[in-house]
């Protein structure tokens, strides 16, 4: 029942961000641009991710200082993370996080 689907869901998997980043002409990865920072202990940055992801923008996670020390220990970094998209795509991240606006209709 493999069918050739391959089940990633919650796993971040080594190597695959490379692959999904943008290149430019040269065949090089665009640079990151930074987004946004967030918590994490409401989940927002999972939140944030997942939907951008989903709407085929690459995250690049960076916690900032011992932040990845605090993620491997305690699960979450207490510092936060600092989010970034490829620079080529850094203004349709910033308009997806902006949403619709309250007195427009969908």
């Amino acid at each position: 029942m493999d069918d050739g689907i391959k089940l990633t869901w919650g796993r971040d998997v080594p190597g695959e961000l490379i692959e999904r980043w943008p290149k430019d002409e040269k065949g090089e990865p665009v640079l990151p641009a930074f987004l946004a920072s967030s918590s994490q202990k409401d989940m927002g940055d999972a939140v944030l991710i997942g939907m951008l992801e989903s709407l085929g923008v690459p995250c690049l996670r960076r916690f900032p200082h011992y932040g990845g020390f605090g993620k491997l220990v305690l699960g979450i970094s207490a510092e936060g993370v600092d989010i970034f998209v490829p620079e080529t795509m850094l203004e349709y991240a910033r308009a997806l996080m902006e949403g619709v606006p309250e007195d427009e209709e969908l």
